[in-house]
């Protein structure tokens, strides 16, 4: 089984399954137009979240803002992370992302070797649960408005199918 080297965020919207249940029913071309406004809707959180990591996810944040990106689908889905390999020291985006958003209780990497061992500074800022510092709480404050557009998105696709028959 792969691991997952990227923190992927769905949109959590309500009546989404209803929804998409009656997408199933239309042709291909209205679940396409639907992932389209998504993408859309997805790259505009995408932007803001880049944003906020960059500037409250510490340095390492600032390096993992560069992959967050937008991904296609269904419902807004927003990912941060992956393979790429970032900052001076070539270190994966997957191992900064969870650090630079929730923080960390020990050292990793370099860091981690004995030389650092009587050194009192910390990698990362202090874990606090699923408390973030960056990314997540910009997610949440627009979670309602994502969640709107994204309802008038399918409104408007399936208006537009029912009035045309075709998209």
């Amino acid at each position: 089984m792969a691991v997952r080297r990227s923190l992927v965020v769905r949109m959590q919207i309500d009546g989404v399954r209803d929804t998409l249940k009656a997408f199933d029913l239309l042709p291909k071309n209205a679940a396409d137009a639907l992932r389209d406004a998504s993408l859309d809707l997805a790259s505009k959180l995408a932007v803001k979240a880049a944003a906020d990591l960059a500037a409250h996810g510490g340095p390492q944040g600032r390096l993992v803002a560069q992959t967050v990106k937008a991904r296609r689908d269904r419902v807004p889905v927003v990912e941060a992370g992956g393979t790429r390999r970032l900052g001076r020291h070539r270190a994966p985006a997957y191992g900064l992302v969870f650090a630079s958003v929730f923080g960390m209780t020990r050292r990793s990497g370099w860091y981690a070797s004995p030389r650092y061992g009587g050194q009192t500074g910390t990698q990362y800022r202090e874990h606090r649960g699923t408390n973030a510092y960056a990314f997540f709480p910009v997610i949440e404050r627009e979670q309602r408005e994502i969640s709107r557009a994204w309802h008038a998105a399918a409104d408007r696709v399936v208006r537009e199918f029912a009035e045309g028959g075709d998209l």
